[in-house]
């Protein structure tokens, strides 16, 4: 088959190579999936320059987590399930081989199915961004007249988020950098935008919540924003994070007890399997229904991967990069 691969860590257009690789044969209670498309995510480039702290995880890595796909072969124990259209999550997660090649072979639970409505690079998008979004907005509990702040609303998984917070009811505001990002946010449902380079983000909050503050923030970069908290969270707010820019974050703590506010933490590749179970059935009703936008920034060949990933790595695209594997 045909696969992008790398054998060390460093810039994309030094380490990524394109050639042959074996095709993978699916074993008990696997499936195999020819894969059309391949979702790029800024995990994915972290981790090929060598981030989070870790080293190679196998002599060869084939990257990516999420893609989309026709299941072509079944393991022993699989109901046939051959010719489904499907999406993968967890491609590449504590795994050598993901999807950024022909094939790809992991448990049946982790190939769900696609609408035949919903293409397959809208599909290679849902992995990573669409379910931390689910997972996110689940956490801050938002409902009908819920007030909540979505850090970074132009990005995949924000933008997302806003759609989904819409949907619960909530007066959604989000952050941007500039007007062509709050149009995109606006797009997606967002009542109001706070450019965080030109307006103070506390005073804006103020403004848009009649004093009060927010009653949810979902969080993007804990360790970039922490020191924002006490200007925009009302008493007994929550906060929900699903990433951040440095392994370690200055928070301050008396005021967060003393407005007892509610701080929670969670990393899309490792839900519970009842939190995951969930997520995926809202996901699923949603696209069957076609209630989501999706937003394909740019598609490329698998050959372009180095290119990909450097667009993605730049941040020069609002929404995600797919790899179209023909």
């Amino acid at each position: 088959m045909r696969a992008a691969f790398y054998t060390r860590q460093g810039a994309a257009r030094d380490v990524l190579q394109v050639g042959d690789q074996p095709t993978p044969q699916p074993g008990p209670g696997d499936v195999r999936v020819r894969l059309r498309a391949s979702g790029v995510n800024p995990s994915d480039w972290k981790t090929r320059r060598g981030g989070f702290g870790r080293g190679l995880t196998a002599p060869l890595i084939i990257p990516h987590s999420d893609g989309a796909g026709d299941i072509d072969a079944v393991g022993a124990g699989v109901p046939d399930r051959i010719g489904e259209r499907v999406w993968v999550w967890n491609g590449q997660w504590k795994r050598p081989h993901g999807t950024a090649a022909q094939y790809v072979v992991l448990p049946s639970l982790q190939a769900v199915h696609l609408p035949e409505s919903v293409d397959y690079a809208a599909g290679a998008c849902l992995g990573i961004p669409a379910l931390t979004a689910v997972q996110a907005v689940r956490l801050a509990q938002i409902g009908s007249g819920t007030r909540v702040l979505i850090a970074g609303g132009a990005g995949s998984v924000g933008h997302y988020a806003i759609q989904l917070a819409k949907r619960r009811g909530a007066r959604v505001i989000t952050t941007i950098s500039n007007e062509a990002k709050a149009a995109h946010a606006r797009a997606g449902g967002a009542d109001g935008t706070i450019n965080y380079r030109t307006e103070n983000v506390g005073e804006r909050i103020m403004a848009l919540t009649d004093g009060q503050g927010v009653d949810a923030l979902i969080e993007m970069d804990l360790s970039g924003n922490a020191g924002l908290y006490p200007a925009i969270l009302r008493p007994h707010a929550t906060i929900v994070v699903y990433g951040t820019s440095t392994s370690e974050a200055t928070l301050s703590a008396l005021w967060l007890m003393q407005n007892s506010i509610t701080l929670r933490l969670f990393l899309v590749y490792e839900l519970l399997p009842e939190d995951r179970a969930a997520a995926l059935a809202e996901l699923t009703d949603l696209l069957e229904h076609g209630r989501l936008i999706h937003t394909v920034a740019r598609r490329l060949p698998l050959e372009a991967i180095a290119e990909a990933h450097e667009i993605v790595e730049r941040g020069a695209v609002m929404g995600n990069v797919v790899l179209d594997i023909a």
